[in-house]
């Protein structure tokens, strides 16, 4: 594959817009912070990790710029204790103030300064029961030798491990010493070492500014492997091969990105592949994305994930949400930038089955939500709601389709340059919805007398549901499946079906179109064929175990238990949880099983789990 160059001056051009100082962010309901008034700039963490006390201790140096000569600086904290508070380089002693605790958002902390404040020191120690810690026994792991530690900042969980300024409308360059038990290696989101510190003591450099949500801290027994001369792969020495071997292609998928929506900006990108127990895919920590190790399904058929997170690096990590009602600019064009990067390694039809199976899943949640739901909108109003509420809504595959329908609108030459334009003069800011409209109006729509109104852009993006005038995907592969589903339902043995060229996706597609619940039989034929119970496919299984539930099959009953104990993927749990909680009989054996698996799970994972299951504490 060809390698992008790119000129010295363009280089040059691209680092001073990462350190430039951050414009003033607009109002943020999701965060106490007041940056308008004074801004944080740069931070230095200084941190002890604890496996024993299950606690990090430290101090976080926060570099300020005071924009009106204001007399307080406001954070966000969370279940930390907030040991003392100074300021300047000689540590002067000042007065602070913890706020009311407000659900899901935590305290304010007011910190008394002055104008010519230029850093205020923070100790603190997190609670053992912090949001965003996840904090492994060694039996919890791969490998079985070391307890591990992980963070999850997104949404609004990073004020549970850092004393911040947590919304997406403030970004900041970093420093970190981070303190660990000899033997353990520690990673961040910045720039990581390729071998583990004997004495356990890491430094951490991260240049570029990016929001508080993508701060991100991994402890614990790992091996790193190279994918290329930009990339490679981190993982529990008994997986990292296996996880390189997945990997393969992506440094060819950082390539095609590049030469899509130009260069890379973030020196390298690597992936760290967690413990099971990541309550997600994957997080696009800059330079670090967190992956959950049920992508390694041993044939590279779930690596569609990689290309989703690396298109992070343009689409939400270089040009980031303003806040969590804009979240679709985040991943609406993420969604987009995947499948443009799909289409440029793997050509046009796999790229168009994984948007069809996408937007089959989007009408069911809609069904699901109801079309007049206002969280089927891309412009959300999230004020005195929790921000997770966005994250399984349907503004991915919405805001891909709405930026299909620009590029077919327009056309893919001037969608392409409007993109990488888009890309460069925000790079390293902050965007709201208005600000995108704005832009897109000056670069594509005012040229186009009338195109906005024809395209119906106010009620994509601020009107529920989905409008009628959506781009069709068309896969002949899921096609055929469809025809195959029909034969089945009719009385074709799933044997005779002539199933032996069938990607994951088709089969994925398969078990999704067949009704619930389906007879034990029938099941049983469908197992023989396909090896579903014992499949190592992570979403295989998951499709199959929905119909196991609901259709009773029993045979399938260990491997139900071994899924939901053994992995703590959201994005699993929730659908089978709530499927068994659909009965008594039900309820009762998801209660038994949650109570051997809970304790294995993240904090996210288990809160929401409490709420289906409706467990008493539940928040």
């Amino acid at each position: 594959m060809r390698r992008v160059t790119v000129p010295s001056c363009v280089v040059l051009l691209l680092t001073l817009a990462s350190c430039a100082p951050s414009p003033p962010a607009p109002a943020d309901p999701h965060s106490f912070a007041r940056p308008g008034e004074v801004v944080v700039d740069h931070l230095d963490l200084d941190l002890a990790v604890d496996f024993e006390r299950r606690t990090l201790t430290g101090k976080a140096s926060l570099h300020v710029i005071n924009r009106t000569g204001a007399k307080r600086l406001w954070l966000d904290v969370r279940e930390m204790e907030i040991r003392g508070v100074t300021l300047g380089r000689e540590g002067t002693p000042t007065t602070w103030e913890l706020g009311r605790e407000q659900p899901f958002l935590g305290r304010p902390l007011a910190v008394e300064v002055r104008p010519d404040t230029e850093i205020v020191h923070v100790e603190y120690t997190t609670h053992p029961e912090a949001a965003a810690l996840q904090w492994l026994e060694p039996r919890m792991t791969a490998g079985g030798r070391q307890p591990f530690l992980l963070t999850q900042s997104q949404s609004v969980f990073a004020r549970s491990w850092v004393p911040c300024q947590d919304t997406p409308g403030v970004r900041m360059t970093y420093d970190a010493t981070v303190r660990v038990p000899p033997g353990a290696w520690a990673l961040m989101s910045a720039e990581n070492p390729q071998r583990p510190a004997p004495d356990g003591v890491y430094s951490f450099h991260m240049p570029q500014r990016i929001p508080s949500y993508l701060l991100a801290l991994a402890v614990g027994d790992i091996a790193f492997r190279p994918l290329g001369p930009r990339s490679g792969v981190y993982a529990d020495p008994g997986v990292v091969d296996a996880a390189a071997w997945e990997f393969a292609d992506t440094a060819a998928m950082m390539a095609a990105a590049e030469r899509l929506y130009g260069p890379y900006r973030w020196g390298r990108y690597d992936v760290i592949v967690l413990p099971a127990s990541f309550p997600y895919g994957g997080m696009e920590n800059p330079r670090l994305t967190f992956a959950t190790p049920t992508i390694l399904a041993g044939d590279r058929s779930l690596i569609s994930l990689v290309a989703h997170e690396l298109a992070h690096s343009w689409s939400g990590n270089l040009v980031t949400n303003a806040s969590w009602n804009d979240f679709w600019l985040n991943e609406g064009f993420t969604v987009y930038l995947e499948a443009r990067i799909l289409e440029e390694l793997y050509g046009r039809d796999y790229a168009e089955m994984q948007s069809l199976l996408e937007f089959r899943g989007m009408l069911e949640e809609i069904e699901d939500l109801g079309a007049d739901n206002p969280l089927t909108r891309l412009a959300l109003d999230l004020a005195g709601r929790d921000p997770e509420d966005t994250f399984d809504t349907v503004v991915y595959p919405k805001g891909y389709l709405f930026l299909r329908l620009l590029e077919e609108a327009v056309g893919r030459e001037a969608w392409d340059a409007y993109l990488r334009g888009y890309f460069d003069r925000f790079a390293f800011q902050s965007m709201t919805t208005e600000r995108f409209l704005d832009d897109l109006r000056r670069g594509l729509l005012d040229a186009r007398p009338g195109l906005e109104r024809e395209l119906r852009i106010d009620e994509w993006v601020h009107g529920s549901g989905l409008p009628d005038n959506h781009p069709r995907i068309e896969s002949a592969a899921l096609a055929a499946v469809d025809a195959k589903v029909e034969a089945w339902l009719a009385g074709t043995p799933a044997a005779e079906l002539d199933t032996r060229a069938w990607t994951t996706a088709e089969l994925l597609h398969f078990l999704r179109s067949l009704p619930e619940p389906l007879p034990a039989e029938r099941m049983a034929e469908l197992d023989d064929a396909f090896g579903l119970t014992t499949t190592g496919n992570s979403e295989l299984l998951h499709a199959w175990l929905l119909h196991a539930v609901a259709g009773g099959y029993r045979p399938a009953d260990p491997a139900l238990e071994r899924f939901l104990i053994g992995q703590g993927r959201l994005k699993f749990l929730r659908p089978l949880y709530r499927k068994l909680a659909e009965t008594e009989a039900g309820r009762r054996r998801a209660l038994a099983i949650y109570a051997r698996a809970r304790p294995g799970y993240h904090p996210m994972s288990y809160r929401e789990i409490d709420e289906v299951l409706g467990r008493p504490g539940a928040r």
